[in-house]
């Protein structure tokens, strides 16, 4: 044997390999994906509540004109181009040609004309603000949306997913009351699956759609979104394979590190960056003891933010300081915010100032924290909140309740003292800031809208200042100051950035990790065997 011929032999070997790897790498298609969901959806869509669980099953049915690619800027879905007019007074979108809703019906821009005038604008908690400029639609052919707008509006560019401006069928959603429409829990969107069923406190289950006008898309048959309650139980299920993804956070923090020794799963943080949140005590300014600066400052110095993350949350994020994220370099303020360092002495001093000296039993005054139901994790968060108020004499009783029950008391009728609640900066800090901050933005029975109370002439007009700059610097000193405003006032204390973070099993290939990626579709995602 020659050692040519070796050389021969190892080169064949060699490139049978490569083959061989490539072609398991290659798309498989077929079979279903299971993905374990808490809370469970209370609607399928995000039109009037676009709370996690909503938006990552119904992303997978509706669709919007955009995804955001890795470099956070816009990508064509329903809308294949755009312009930009350069008084920016103007957005011209021209639509996918040949796209059908579920039901058979071709898409239109009349179907972007209703969604945009009738339930972005008028409904959506951040789309409200977020479309606030937007005067009409014109659809001057069935493929052309042109937004008609009062005045320059660039955060619109950064609204236009799925996770936030789902676009619903004008031939099923007109002329009704948009919240109790019965397609809201049997959707008709345009995307790469179709409803099949949901049992209630079970599963929803989603079919391929075979119809999508993305060819060859999706690959799986179905994907079936499963409601386990309990971390423990996501957490049992993806290590027997029961289920192969668990987003946002969904297994327990304190075994996520043995997690990423398992072979068979993998965890990343990629996919949230569209939806960075921070962690807020919010603080219902309206009554009672927390209507004073001093005692609210007095909390703020109370609060032992390093414990909450290293504790509560084990290590996984990193404490906050400002109402924008530390990722958001554009907008963040690094110096010249008023700081509240953890320091209890200060926060006796500041509430004795206030008028509240401790009583005989050594307790200031009582309150109720009402805990978003959002995660598991966060009536733990509020015995360490607890904790820390009682050390300077006050007492902090935690609420939990479902989902319509929050909503209610704490949106619409404004029955609470605190909250322990994340809300979502979102690419554009327009986005996310505005409707907890502007006055004309608290409306009641908005959810994640406005809940403090807080109304301030000087942030309002900072607000409708970078809602109307044009130039990107100046945009994001207004950003810098609106950051001193809020944070010289406290009607929230922000307390941490979100940990989020998907685990899914190494079978699953094609999982979106763009910064939208956790509520977008599972249009490219694939089994292997």
């Amino acid at each position: 044997m020659t050692l040519n011929y070796l050389y021969r032999l190892a080169a064949a070997l060699a490139l049978a390999a490569f083959s061989h790897a490539v072609v398991a790498q290659e798309p498989q298609r077929g079979g279903t994906l299971y993905v374990a969901l808490h809370p469970e959806p209370t609607v399928l869509n995000v039109s009037y509540h676009a709370q996690y669980a909503n938006s990552t099953v119904s992303s997978n049915v509706f669709e919007s004109l955009f995804v955001y690619g890795d470099d956070q800027q816009p990508k064509p879905v329903l809308a294949e181009s755009w312009e930009l007019a350069p008084d920016g007074l103007s957005l011209t979108f021209h639509l996918r040609k040949d796209v059908k809703w579920h039901d058979g019906q071709p898409f239109t821009s009349e179907d972007v004309k209703y969604s945009a005038l009738n339930i972005w604008k008028k409904l959506h908690s951040r789309g409200r603000v977020t479309f606030a400029p937007l005067l009409d639609v014109e659809t001057p052919d069935a493929h052309t949306a042109i937004f008609r707008l009062e005045r320059p509006a660039l955060v619109i560019l950064s609204a236009l997913n799925a996770a936030e401006s789902q676009i619903f069928p004008a031939h099923l959603y007109a002329g009704t009351d948009v919240r109790t429409n019965p397609y809201n829990s049997k959707p008709v969107g345009t995307g790469p699956f179709r409803f099949k069923k949901w049992e209630k406190g079970q599963y929803i289950e989603l079919e391929r759609n075979p119809d999508y006008w993305e060819t060859g898309k999706p690959y799986l048959d179905r994907v079936i979104f499963r409601t386990i309650p309990d971390a423990a139980a996501r957490e049992a299920a993806l290590e027997t394979g029961e289920v192969h993804v668990v987003p946002f956070s969904g297994i327990p923090f304190s075994d996520v590190e043995r997690i990423k020794q398992n072979k068979s799963l993998r965890v990343t943080t990629n996919g949230y960056a569209y939806n960075a949140q921070i962690y807020y005590f919010e603080i219902n300014t309206r009554k009672g003891p927390l209507a004073h600066l001093k005692v609210r400052q007095a909390f703020a110095h109370a609060f032992d933010k390093q414990a909450l993350v290293d504790t509560v949350f084990y290590g996984l994020s990193q404490t906050a300081d400002s109402i924008i994220p530390q990722d958001a370099t554009r907008y963040y303020l690094k110096d010249g915010l008023p700081r509240y360092d953890f320091d209890p002495a200060k926060a006796e001093r500041l509430l004795d100032e206030a008028g509240f000296p401790r009583k005989e039993n050594g307790v200031r005054f009582s309150l109720t924290i009402n805990l978003s139901p959002s995660s598991d994790r966060f009536p733990f968060a509020a015995e360490l909140l607890r904790q820390n108020l009682k050390r300077v004499g006050v007492d902090l009783q935690p609420i939990t309740s479902d989902v319509a029950t929050y909503l209610r008391t704490v949106y619409t009728d404004y029955q609470f003292d605190s909250l322990f609640q994340p809300y979502a900066t979102m690419l554009d800090p327009e986005m996310g800031l505005t409707r907890l901050f502007w006055t004309p933005a608290a409306q009641p029975g908005v959810p994640y809208s406005g809940a403090s109370g807080y109304s301030d002439p000087a942030t309002d007009r900072l607000v409708e200042q970078y809602q109307k700059e044009v130039d990107p610097d100046k945009r994001a000193g207004y950003f810098h100051d609106l950051q001193r405003n809020v944070l010289s006032q406290l009607p929230v204390i922000p307390l941490m950035e979100a940990p989020f973070f998907t685990v899914y099993n190494t079978r699953l290939h094609g999982l979106d990790e763009r910064p939208d990626g956790s509520r977008s579709a599972y249009t490219n995602a694939w089994l292997a065997p």
